[in-house]
């Protein structure tokens, strides 16, 4: 069976930010900025963190923001999936997110999805602990 190519496009409106992603040294830098905020703040965030990648769910009034960050939402027709807030695929949304959990079976959703195809479960989200951020930044800093 062929995979059906899938092209990303505007999403109009922009879906509402519950999240934000970045990757490699901006990632760095949102770690950083992550790291500036108070102990109070820190507790309202859940993250999750892989290599090059940090990624932050939060209320969409509270997520920090730094260059090359990208923030991410939810579509309510496809709601185990967290999407680019300015684009939308090009397949019917339902389905793609039917796919991907298909594909993902291993994974738990929520899946966090990035324009390049990069695909994050996000269900190990965790409350971010500074100091374990700071290992994460000090590993990721020494790669």
């Amino acid at each position: 069976m062929n995979p059906i190519p899938i092209q990303w496009k505007p999403c109009e409106p922009p879906l509402a930010p519950c999240a934000v992603a970045a990757r490699g040294e901006n990632a760095l830098r949102l770690a950083n900025r992550v790291l500036d905020s108070h102990d109070e703040q820190l507790g309202r965030w859940r993250g999750v963190v892989g290599e090059n990648l940090l990624i932050l769910l939060g209320e969409r009034d509270e997520l920090p923001w730094t260059d090359g960050a990208f923030y991410l939402g939810r579509d309510e027709r496809a709601p185990a999936l967290l999407l680019p807030t300015t684009q939308s695929v090009s397949v019917a949304l339902d389905l793609f997110g039917r796919a991907l959990k298909l594909q993902f079976a291993q994974a738990a959703p929520p899946f966090a999805v990035f324009a390049d195809g990069t695909t994050v479960s996000l269900a190990n989200a965790r409350p971010i602990s500074r100091a374990v951020l700071q290992i994460w930044l000090t590993e990721s800093s020494t790669r």
